[in-house]
């Protein structure tokens, strides 16, 4: 996707930024209003309320250390919000995007509900709660060109509001002359295991088609390490093929310690496991140089 410029304007209606937030992109129609569960009473007094519109609820980290969300859609927001509060516990915080013209439909936020289920699950970020996707809904071809519109200003904006939900994990972007960024790899290999990632400004991506060892090492068992192995595996992250759990999609973890571990299935430093071809560390390569500039 080509990234250009853009002015986002977001009004804090009591005056708090970590309370209730409105974010819109000043030339489109769709409007993203962040909501602390706290502060639900207060949104429903808001005509926007009362909309159809597509919601995101977010909350607490789940075992794999990922940010759980979950993805909605109603034709009165509100009240399916009152729903979840008294139903769902793991959220925090909802953000709502509706249509500032009031012009979405039903039919647009089933569409929206499921492309950004499908998409979120493609960028494996949050962990959500929703299961499978879903069959894609019928959406005449004008209707689907308004949706994805919707839906990539409302990327924008959740992004901005610190939930980016659709980022990809890599950035596969071009420079100025068309030519790709160069993208620096390293690679972890044990029994069973062979892991190809890169160091972002996130934590480290752990690419797909790598392979992680299945079993874990008597240390690691009944710890933490542990359980983010088995909810990697419960979360279709890790898939048994043979002797190895394959990745099916890129995966990024907090630290460069915790991809090895994963992939290596016992406690590791990954500023050491991690190497460039040549076998250069991954410390090496990116702390000792700052080191050096320092």
């Amino acid at each position: 996707m080509m990234l250009r410029p853009q002015t986002i304007q977001i009004f804090l209606p009591t005056g708090d930024p970590r309370g209730m937030r409105v974010a819109e992109i000043t030339t489109r129609i769709v409007r993203v209003i962040e909501v602390p569960r706290s502060q639900l009473a207060d949104f429903l007094k808001l005509p926007e309320a009362q909309q159809v519109g597509v919601y995101f609820l977010m909350g607490e980290l789940s075992e794999a250390g990922l940010p759980r969300a979950y993805i909605g859609q109603s034709g009165s927001v509100g009240t399916r919000l009152v729903q979840h509060n008294q139903n769902k516990d793991f959220w925090n915080r909802a953000l709502v995007v509706i249509s500032l013209t009031n012009s979405m439909t039903q039919t647009h936020a089933l569409f929206l509900e499921w492309f950004a289920i499908s998409e979120a699950t493609k960028a494996g970020r949050y962990s959500l709660e929703n299961g499978n996707t879903g069959s894609q809904p019928y959406t005449p071809a004008p209707l689907q060109a308004d949706c994805h519109e919707i839906h990539e200003t409302a990327a924008t904006l959740l992004a901005t509001l610190g939930q980016p939900m659709f980022e990809p994990l890599t950035q596969h972007t071009s420079n100025d002359d068309g030519k790709p960024h160069h993208v620096e790899l390293f690679y972890c290999k044990g029994p069973d295991a062979s892991g190809v990632g890169e160091y972002t400004s996130e934590g480290f991506v752990v690419h797909k088609g790598s392979t992680a060892r299945v079993g874990n090492v008597a240390s690691l068992q009944g710890t933490s390490h542990e359980r983010l192995r088995e909810q990697l595996v419960t979360d279709g992250v890790l898939n048994l093929q043979g002797t190895q759990y394959v990745f099916t999609r890129d995966y990024l973890f907090p630290s460069p310690s915790t991809a090895a571990i994963a992939v290596l299935g016992r406690s590791a430093n990954g500023w050491v496991e991690w190497k460039t071809a040549q076998g250069q560390t991954l410390d090496g390569a990116k702390r000792q140089d700052v080191a050096l500039v320092g």
